[in-house]
């Protein structure tokens, strides 16, 4: 079949859309989707932008509890009018709605739209579940614009001077064109208005979808439909229980018990922390928070409403929900004290903060490490003497606190010089060096400090080394008080870069920035006992010859990294210093390279490296550098067997397909539709 040019492109679909604004106005069944559904007979130009907006233009309650709602459709960009149905526009578009109120002086949301739900696994009693509405009918305004009257009703007597609030999800199913995630082909849109007309005064919003998909990306929920919080929070409301297990599916309790884990005491105890949900348990036990999760404001950031709610209006839900040994009821584990509501919570753990570690929530949960009475640790490297091949290198540097008063190493727990080469790929070929050496008895004076390394730089060494320096003092918060406790005082570790050979001193490449660790760790110390928190320390150690002493498996930092964080997507299991590394559940979405990755660095044309990674644990007991990080996330046989296929004694073809620009790229193979 012909297909018509743009011209004529332009003038169907102008005919089409024409032919369905003057269309007499239908009201339609929910469910009424598969008659008109796109198919693949439909051109190739009828699949246009992908993705989908829905957005609310209006809401009413009318007089007899009558909820109605005007919406639009659009595509992914917010240009082209989606068909509800899928006959004039590709994908029908799948559609549920939520209405719901915040009752006057509270300050969490309850349904109208709810259902009652039964137990499925156990006789436990049934249970109240908020969730969307069923029985309304919609309304074509226009393509693209609809009315939807819901089948609930508010009862009689609601509250029309009180804060509502109407939610929609929106799918689009592209299904019939490809493989498509959900999630990428969702919308969800909330509209917020008084019945009576007046403003707006009470809301809620307390943690933001941004801050969720600063680690989730995308946030996704229930298939991928819910990508919005605050849609999440007009079913996750106090009344929902879950039948099966009786537990709260408050959004607060929810997700801090999500996010705690393996972490929850009840866990710890020996009770799984599960959810039965439409026929399968959710297990979050083996959950791991990626930082400590007394850093409440990773989630609690500025900017909404409520932003403080989490240290102003302390309750017995929010924090018994992490906090789950303790007994309101008999005061077990609450120092002894009952507590029948949530009226006295204010009493005790009152703001401001008075002390790290004190009664107020904020100083309840100070992370030890991160305790301002620390007196810090801040190091530079002032310069490095004989550094030709042969000499013992001499390293100058400084250690003060935080305040530029000068540190006595003697007194530190531990500081380590490390001397690492060559940059252009660390401890391979000739002249290579990986050594750690203390210099914790060096004389200095003003907290500078010459130390002399044992080990020479190797004699066949040529190009750049580097010297990173480390270290990491114990420190005891309030002693002699029952709040004492000891914390990792840290330094960021140092680096230095020198020629030996008085060329041109080259650092060695750098990939993966700390602030991208960080924005879900918020601190690498957590590594190797608190000393090492930056990567560009890190690779000196985690170089292509670095095997595990027990699975020999690689530990190599691009191919270890890929590997923990690909987790529970392994094949294989990835087991260091006898740790399984394939329970971990990475929270956001893989394919997105720049979540770690500076710009470009994870492209094949810019491997950089040119070292053979050992692996003699592995399907390929040697790998040349991108065969290594690839093979960190694709580690099955036929991933193993591809890129030995590939490679031959005069190195790797992966540039050839997987390319910047390649039918195969890593931009493309990754994109996530």
């Amino acid at each position: 079949m012909h297909k018509p040019s743009l011209p004529g492109r332009a003038l169907a679909t102008a005919l089409l859309f024409a032919s369905l604004a003057v269309a007499q106005k239908t009201a339609l069944k929910p469910d009424d989707l598969a008659a008109s559904a796109a198919t693949p007979n439909k051109p190739s130009w009828f699949l246009g932008p992908l993705g989908v907006q829905v957005k609310i233009q209006s809401a009413s309650v009318a007089s007899d509890g009558t909820i109605t709602t005007r919406f639009t459709l659009k595509d992914g960009n917010g240009v082209q009018p989606l068909d509800r149905l899928g006959a004039f526009s590709a994908g029908p578009v799948s559609l549920s709605f939520i209405a719901a109120y915040i009752p006057a002086g509270q300050t969490q949301y309850v349904a109208y739209t709810t259902t009652t739900l039964a137990a499925t696994i156990n006789n436990n009693p049934s249970q109240i579940q908020a969730g969307t509405d069923t029985g309304g009918i919609y309304v074509q305004n226009d393509i693209g614009d609809y009315t939807y009257t819901f089948g609930t009703k508010a009862p009689k007597g609601f509250d029309a001077t009180a804060t509502h609030t109407i939610g929609v999800t929106a799918t689009r199913n592209l299904s019939a064109f490809g493989t498509f995630d959900t999630a990428r082909q969702a919308g969800n849109d909330v509209f917020t208005f008084v019945p009576n007309g007046a403003a707006v005064t009470v809301t809620r919003s307390v943690v933001t979808t941004a801050t969720c998909n600063s680690c989730h990306d995308p946030l996704i929920g229930h298939g991928g439909s819910r990508i919005s919080t605050d849609v999440c929070i007009l079913c996750h409301t106090p009344q929902t229980t879950n039948p099966d297990t009786q537990l709260s599916m408050n959004f607060p309790v929810l997700i801090h018990k999500i996010h705690k884990g393996s972490s929850l005491p009840s866990v710890i105890a020996g009770t799984p922390y599960r959810i039965w949900h439409r026929g399968a348990w959710s297990d979050f036990s083996t959950v791991v928070f990626p930082q400590d999760t007394r850093n409440c404001t990773k989630c609690h950031v500025s900017g909404p409403a409520q932003a403080d709610a989490w240290k102003t209006n302390p309750n017995r839900a929010a924090c018994g929900s992490c906090h789950d040994n303790v007994d309101f009821v008999t005061g077990k584990n609450h120092v002894n004290l009952p507590q029948p509501d949530d009226t006295q919570c204010k009493s005790c753990h009152a703001i401001p903060q008075v002390t790290d570690f004190d009664a107020s929530i904020t100083g309840a949960h100070v992370v030890p490490a991160n305790s301002a009475t620390l007196p810090g640790v801040v190091l530079k490297v002032v310069s490095v003497a004989n550094t030709t091949p042969g000499m013992q290198p001499q390293v100058t540097f400084s250690v003060m606190d935080k305040k530029g008063n000068p540190y006595d190493i003697s007194k530190l727990t531990t500081i380590r010089v490390v001397l690492g080469g060559p940059n252009s790929d660390y401890n391979t070929g000739p002249g290579a060096i990986r050594v750690s050496e203390d210099p914790s008895k060096t004389a200095g004076s003003g907290g500078v400090y010459t130390y002399t390394m044992t080990n020479k730089v190797p004699a066949a060494a040529n190009g750049s080394y580097t010297v990173s320096l480390e270290a990491a003092n114990n420190v005891t918060l309030l002693p002699g008080t029952p709040k004492q406790t000891v914390a990792v005082d840290s330094a960021t570790p140092v680096e230095y870069y020198f020629s030996v050979d008085s060329s041109a001193t080259m650092p060695r490449r750098q990939v993966v920035a700390n602030a991208n660790c960080n924005a879900c760790h918020q601190a690498l110390t957590f590594i190797h006992g608190g000393t090492r928190g930056s990567v560009t320390e890190c690779v000196v150690c985690h170089n292509p010859a670095l095997v595990d002493g027990t699975s020999k498996q690689p530990v190599n930092f691009a191919g270890q990294i890929h590997s923990i964080h690909r987790g529970t997507n392994l094949a294989n299991p990835y087991v260091i210093g006898g740790t399984n590394f394939q329970s971990l559940r990475f929270p956001g979405d893989l394919r997105v390279c720049t979540t770690c990755h500076l710009a470009g660095t994870y492209q094949v044309n810019n491997v950089g490296g040119v070292a053979t990674v050992a692996s003699p644990g592995d399907f390929l007991t040697t790998m040349p550098q991108t065969t290594a990080a690839c093979l960190g996330c694709h580690d099955s046989v036929a991933a193993a067997s591809h890129a030995q296929a590939n490679t031959t004694k005069l190195g790797e073809a992966c540039v050839d397909c997987h390319g910047v620009g390649k039918q195969f790229a890593v931009d493309t193979v990754h994109a996530a539709k």
